[in-house]
């Protein structure tokens, strides 16, 4: 029995103590951007992932960006092309000619998403 005990406690404590393991969350997503501009405005929109961990067994497996509920932009990750950090940052530019509404959702491939963030872009 003494024997075992370090054999269960070991990868428990490994578990624990790696990053991006013991300290998993679900994928979460913010969204910076101007609130109002101009028609025929190009606009760069920011947004910023934050998971912890991207290892190849947990990732955040994909992004998608929707503006006025139409899909357009996706990024997806596979456990050997994803980004190096839990953090980082994507950006996209397109050009607002009415009222838009955005929204960002990101998701974890094991624990899922924190869900979806939605700003509106008003014209001035």
């Amino acid at each position: 029995m003494k024997k075992m005990i370090p054999k269960i406690i070991l990868p428990v404590f490994l578990f624990l103590i790696l990053p991006g393991t013991g300290m998993a969350n679900k994928t979460s997503v913010s969204i910076n951007a101007p609130k109002e501009v101009d028609k025929g405005t190009e606009v760069l929109i920011t947004i910023n992932v934050k998971h912890m961990g991207n290892t190849a067994g947990h990732f955040t497996d994909w992004i998608y960006l929707k503006v006025n509920d139409k899909e357009v932009k996706r990024w997806e990750y596979t456990k050997n092309e994803r980004p190096e950090a839990g953090n980082f940052t994507l950006e996209y530019k397109f050009v607002v000619n009415e009222k838009s509404k955005i929204e960002i959702k990101g998701n974890c491939n094991k624990h899922g998403s924190a869900g979806a963030e939605e700003m509106i872009i008003e014209l001035k």
